[in-house]
C-alpha cells in the first residue's frame, strides 16, 4: 500500500480556549500541591520541563502526530510553565493541545479517506518490521517520515484484525468506524477535556494517584466509589489508545465469571450476547465506562486483547457488588506427607469489607471481614486443623479499620500500622486491643495483586513474627489520598503514607515474602513500581511492638524443604515455563507485517504452549492432548463450564488443583513441626513476654 499523505494541512477550526474558572482552579491546585502533597516538590523550571515532557507523552505516546519541528518550537517555552501555572495562565498549554488536535484531525481525515477508497490496497507479503513501543523513539522530522510510520501502523492494525479471525473487508470496516469515531470525538472536545488532560500531566509528576477530575469525571468517580454502579466490577485505566483492566473487584461480576484478567485491554464493547461489538480503541475512559455500565441482569460483551495480543470475547452479566459476594470463606486442605494426611485450614479473604450502614444502625449481626474470619477460625479449630493459611491473593484492599481488627485476631495488644502525613506527623491510632483469638501456626499467602489493606495486615503479621508470609512480592500501594473540591472539579491528592510497625513503608516495595513462590504476573507491568513517579520506599522510626517467634533460625531449613519440593513438581515447572513463554512474547520490540510470518509465529507459540501443558500432564500421568486444536477445545469447554456455574453459591472454597495453595499448606506443616520441636518462641499470644 502507498498512502499519498504528503500534505499535513492544518484544518481551520475554532481553537479551544481556557476558561476563567480553570485559571482560578489552577492557582488553587498549584497551592495545594505545594503545601499538602506528601512529596515535597518545588514548582520551578525543573518541574516545568518535566511537565512538558509528560504532556507531550500523554498526547502523543507513540510519537506519530507531532513533528520534530513542533517539539522544538514547544521547547522554547519549557522553563515557563511553572510561572504560567502559578499565575493561572493556561494559554500556551492550550496552544500545544490545539496543534495536537490539528495534527490529529488531519491525520484521521487522511486515514479515513484511505480506508474508504476501494482503490487503496493493503498488502501483507513483504518482510517488514514495525516498532512496537515508540515511547523513546525520535519524533518524525518530515511529513514523509510520519506517513511511513502511519502506513505501517494502519497495516499492522488491519493484520491484527485478520489474525483475530475477521475477514479482510470486515477488518477494514472495523478500522474505518474506529477512526471515524475518533474524528467525531475530536470535533466534540471541550475546554474541560483539554484542561483535564493538561493539568493531569502536572499532578502525575507528584505521584500516580494524584489526579484532577473534571466535573464529568468527578461524577463517574463518585459513582464508582459508592459501589452503586451496576456494571462488571473492574477497575479500569487508560493506557495509550486502550482501556486496560487494572484489577477486578472481589466478588464482582467479572471476578466471579473468571475470564477477564488484569492487564487485558478492552478493545470492543457490545450489548447482549448478540449485540454489535463497538470498537472502543482511542475512546476516553469515561466513554468506555458508559458503554460497560448498564441495567442489572443484562449482558455486556467485551472484546479484549490478552498479554499475548490474542483477541477473545468475554460475556459478563451486569450486577452490583454485594457484600456477601466479598465474604471470607473456608476450606480444609488435605496435605499428605510421608504417607500421613494432615488437615490444614484455609480462609480465603477476597477483600476487607464492612457493612458500615448496618454497623452504624446498631445491628448486632452486621457483616465484616473480622467477624466472618473469627467465626471461620473457630470452626476450623473445632475441626482440628493443624494450622491456618490466610489467602490474601488478589485482595486489593478495602477498609483500613478491618485490616487492623483482623490483625487483632492473631496478636495481643499493640500497634498495627503507622500513618505519616505530609507535615511529618506520625499517627499510631490503629491498634490491636484484645487478646488473640488464634495462637496456632499461621501462614499468610500473598501475590502481586495483594494491595493496600492486605499489605498492612501481612506486614504486621511479618513484623510481629506471628506467622510466615508466603507467595510473591505484593503490589506496593502504601499511600493515602484525600478528595478535595476545587473551584471547578475535584482533586484527589496523596497526603499520607502507610508505614509498618517496623518503620518500613509498604509503598513501592510492598511486602516481601519470607518464602517465595513463582510469580504469575510480570512485576514490570503490574504493581506500584510499574507507575511513573511512584513515591519511593523509605523508613521511619519503628513503633514498639512484640515479636512472638524468632524465625531466623528455621527459615533456611523451611526454604530448603520448599525448594526441594517444587524442584521437580510438574505444576510449578508448568507455572514457570508458562510465565517465561508469556514474557518472551511481551519482550518483543518489533513485530512483523508479513502475514505468513505472523501465522508461523502464532503457530510456534501455540505449539510451545501445548508442549508445556503436555509435559505437565505426562508428569502427572494424565492423557496428553494430541494437537493444538484438542487443547483449545478443552480450554473452551472449561470456559463454558465456568459460565454455567457463574453465580452459583458455595459456602466453601474449592482448593483442588491449586498448586500454590497446596505448597503453602506444606510450608505451614513444616512451620508447625518447627514450632513444636524447636525452642524459638519469644512470646506467644495469650502468654506474657518472657523476661
Amino acid at each position: 500500500m502507498g498512502l499519498n499523505l504528503d500534505c499535513l494541512a492544518i484544518t481551520a477550526e475554532k481553537a479551544i480556549e481556557p476558561t476563567k474558572m480553570q485559571s482560578v482552579t489552577t492557582k488553587k491546585l498549584v497551592e495545594m500541591l505545594s503545601s499538602r502533597h506528601y512529596r515535597e516538590q518545588a514548582v520551578d523550571d525543573a518541574l516545568s520541563q518535566a511537565f512538558l515532557e509528560k504532556y507531550l507523552a500523554s498526547l502523543d505516546p507513540a510519537r506519530m502526530f507531532f513533528l520534530a519541528a513542533d517539539v522544538e518550537e514547544f521547547l522554547k517555552h519549557k522553563n515557563k510553565f511553572d510561572d504560567d501555572f502559578k499565575s493561572g495562565d493556561l494559554t500556551y498549554g492550550f496552544t500545544i493541545y490545539e496543534r495536537y488536535r490539528q495534527r490529529l484531525t488531519d491525520r484521521l481525515e487522511k486515514v479515513v479517506a484511505a480506508l474508504s477508497d476501494p482503490k487503496v490496497k493493503f498488502s501483507f507479503d513483504k518482510e517488514e518490521l514495525v516498532e512496537i513501543d515508540r515511547e523513546k523513539s525520535p519524533w518524525p522530522t518530515t511529513a514523509k517520515e510520519a506517513n511511513e510510520l502511519w502506513d505501517k501502523r494502519l497495516r499492522l492494525s488491519l493484520l491484527n484484525q485478520k489474525l483475530s479471525g475477521k475477514e479482510p473487508e470486515k477488518a477494514r470496516e472495523t478500522l474505518l468506524k474506529r477512526y471515524q469515531n475518533q474524528l467525531k470525538r475530536v470535533a466534540q472536545q471541550s475546554a474541560a477535556d483539554v484542561y483535564e488532560s493538561m493539568i493531569n500531566s502536572l499532578t502525575l509528576l507528584y505521584d500516580p494517584h494524584t489526579n484532577y477530575f473534571s466535573p464529568r469525571t468527578s461524577e463517574n468517580f463518585n459513582i464508582n466509589m459508592s459501589l452503586s454502579l451496576e456494571g462488571i466490577g473492574a477497575v479500569l485505566q487508560s493506557e495509550d489508545e486502550h482501556t486496560k483492566v487494572v484489577r477486578l473487584v472481589a466478588g464482582g461480576p467479572a471476578h466471579k465469571q473468571g475470564q477477564l484478567k488484569p492487564t487485558d485491554r478492552i478493545v470492543g464493547v457490545g450489548q447482549g450476547d448478540k449485540g454489535e461489538v463497538v470498537d472502543v480503541v482511542g475512546w476516553r475512559l469515561d466513554e468506555v465506562v458508559d458503554l460497560i455500565r448498564g441495567k442489572k441482569g443484562t449482558i455486556v460483551k467485551l472484546e479484549v486483547l490478552t498479554e499475548k495480543d490474542e483477541s477473545r470475547f468475554v460475556s459478563i452479566k451486569r450486577d452490583q457488588v454485594k457484600l456477601e459476594d466479598q465474604a471470607a470463606q473456608k476450606a480444609i486442605l488435605d496435605v499428605t506427607e510421608n504417607g500421613k494426611t494432615h488437615k490444614v485450614g484455609v480462609i480465603d479473604i477476597p477483600a476487607f469489607y464492612i457493612d458500615f450502614k448496618a454497623a452504624r444502625a446498631g445491628d448486632p449481626n452486621y457483616r465484616s471481614t473480622t467477624r466472618d474470619v473469627a467465626r471461620l477460625v473457630s470452626e476450623l479449630k473445632a475441626d482440628g486443623v493443624e494450622g491456618i493459611v490466610l489467602d490474601l491473593r488478589n485482595n486489593g484492599g478495602g477498609s483500613l479499620q478491618e485490616a487492623t481488627q483482623l490483625t487483632d485476631l492473631f496478636i495481643d495488644q499493640g500497634p498495627v500500622v503507622q500513618i505519616r502525613s505530609s507535615d511529618g506527623r506520625v499517627a499510631r491510632d490503629h491498634r490491636a486491643y484484645s487478646s488473640a483469638l488464634y495462637s496456632g501456626p499461621l501462614v499468610v499467602l500473598i501475590n502481586r495483586l495483594s494491595a493496600s489493606a492486605s499489605e498492612i495486615f501481612a506486614g504486621a503479621i511479618q513484623d510481629y513474627q506471628r506467622g510466615l508470609v508466603v507467595g510473591s512480592q505484593s503490589f506496593g500501594k502504601g499511600t493515602v489520598q484525600l478528595l478535595t473540591r476545587m473551584p471547578e472539579g475535584e482533586l484527589k491528592l496523596t497526603e499520607s503514607k502507610f508505614y509498618r510497625v517496623s518503620g518500613e513503608s509498604t509503598q513501592h516495595r510492598g511486602v516481601v515474602p519470607d518464602i517465595h513462590l513463582p510469580i504469575i504476573v510480570n512485576h514490570d507491568d503490574v504493581g506500584e513500581s510499574a507507575y511513573d513517579n511512584a513515591l519511593p520506599w523509605d523508613t521511619i522510626h519503628a513503633a514498639a511492638h512484640a515479636r512472638y517467634f524468632d524465625f531466623s533460625n528455621i527459615l533456611p531449613s523451611l526454604t530448603k524443604k520448599h525448594n526441594a519440593r517444587i524442584k521437580d513438581n510438574p505444576d510449578f515447572i508448568f507455572i514457570k515455563e508458562q510465565f517465561a513463554l508469556s514474557n518472551k512474547n511481551s519482550e518483543r520490540t518489533h513485530i512483523s507485517l508479513n502475514e505468513k510470518t505472523r501465522n508461523q509465529e502464532k503457530k510456534a507459540i501455540e505449539e510451545e504452549a501445548l508442549a508445556i501443558e503436555n509435559k505437565r500432564r505426562i508428569a502427572k500421568k494424565e492423557t496428553p492432548f494430541k494437537d493444538v486444536q484438542a487443547y483449545k477445545d478443552f480450554q473452551e469447554a472449561e470456559e463454558k463450564e465456568r459460565d454455567a456455574n457463574y453465580g452459583s453459591k458455595d459456602s466453601q472454597i474449592d482448593v483442588k488443583d491449586d498448586a500454590l495453595l497446596t505448597e503453602a499448606g506444606f510450608i505451614l506443616l513444616d512451620l508447625a513441626t518447627a514450632l513444636y520441636s524447636e525452642a524459638i518462641a519469644i512470646r506467644t499470644p495469650l502468654q506474657k513476654k518472657k523476661q
